[in-house]
């Protein structure tokens, strides 16, 4: 079995990048299946809980404010040569930003849910006092002068982790905070020297990536998920989103132009002057003004030529049903209520 100590960066750096979902997917199901086992620090649930909501809230609503601010100065102060063009991308990006958020809240719901069920493990006396005598000693972390009591921590747990191991298990210890706990003269891939001594046998592993940690010990698993990752849909940008809403939108506007045009050639509906009114005030609504028509008339030409005749029907009833659900998905998706259908 592969019993892994992660350190808290490591669970904020997946919370906040969606990179790294395929990596805890593997991760999420050696566990489910008994092949690896979590060894959890309280001191990391502490931190993790301490840091999640700002992790969200810089991984969404701090850069998408900026890239507003960046589209309103383009906007009143931009050339026009490109202008359009640049507001797309920056929307495009803002919207990624936006889901990127989104990829952080499940991340940390999943990674709580790991770090929960896994082997909680409580700061002794004994770690403590061993975390300390590293600082006297100014040995790795304490190597740069700073108060780094918790990193120390991790340390000595590991140190007990090997102790309690059986001949069945490998262990690994995870960190990103390369500066800290790597040697950073040689090989940041490396563990400090002052910390090697634990990493010295086959079944003790020190790395900076989760990935490695995994690919190494079960490649098989990581093989088997990289088809699916690599063909994994990716959210649609917001510049395409809006792209097929207007189409739609041409698209339902011209099926009733055309029941509009059938009705004034089947005199259903009336070509008048002005419009009368109904006995409750209301115009009347089997008349159109030669006017109106006039407009409906170049307007239906403007759609033929934007979207082209072939894209204008006719449909059967199925696929009518089909693009008035699209149109009001894709508004309901960039803020208007259900089945808004307005043309």
């Amino acid at each position: 079995m592969l019993r892994i100590l992660i350190d808290t960066c490591v669970w904020l750096d997946i919370a906040k990048d969606y990179r790294h979902l395929k990596t805890l997917d593997v991760l999420i199901d050696l566990i489910r299946d008994g092949e690896a086992e979590l060894v959890v620090p309280q001191q990391t649930l502490d931190e993790f809980e301490r840091n999640k909501e700002r992790i969200v809230k810089e991984t969404s609503q701090g850069i998408s404010a900026v890239f507003r601010r960046v589209s309103d100065a383009i906007r009143q102060h931009g050339g026009e040569e490109g202008r359009d063009a640049l507001l797309k991308q920056l929307g495009d990006m803002d919207y990624r930003i936006g889901k990127q958020g989104e990829y952080a809240n499940s991340n940390i719901d999943r990674i709580e849910r790991l770090l929960t069920n896994g082997v909680i493990i409580q700061t002794s006396d004994d770690v403590k006092l061993r975390a300390a005598q590293r600082a006297i000693d100014k040995l790795c972390p304490f190597h740069k002068n700073r108060n780094s009591m918790a990193d120390a921590v991790l340390v000595e747990i590991y140190r007990d982790m090997l102790a309690g191991r059986d001949d069945e298990e490998h262990l690994a210890f995870v960190t990103h905070n390369k500066h800290d706990f790597s040697d950073m003269n040689t090989d940041e891939r490396a563990p400090h020297s002052d910390i090697a001594e634990l990493f010295a046998a086959e079944d003790s592993t020190y790395a900076v990536a989760l990935g490695e940690v995994l690919s190494t010990y079960a490649p098989d698993w990581m093989e088997d998920l990289k088809w699916e990752f690599e063909y994994e849909e990716k959210p649609r940008s917001l510049s395409e989103i809006l792209e097929a809403e207007h189409l739609l939108f041409r698209q339902v506007w011209y099926n009733r132009h055309l029941n509009l045009m059938c009705g004034i050639e089947s005199g259903e509906i009336e070509i008048v002057d002005e419009l009368g009114k109904t006995e409750k005030g209301y115009c009347r609504q089997d008349q159109i003004t030669r006017g109106t028509l006039e407009a409906v008339l170049a307007a239906g030409e403007r759609a033929r030529k934007e979207v082209g005749v072939e894209n204008l029907g006719p449909w059967d009833d199925f696929e009518w049903g089909m693009l008035n659900g699209k149109l009001s998905a894709l508004r309901w998706v960039t803020g208007s209520d259900w089945d808004f259908l307005d043309t």
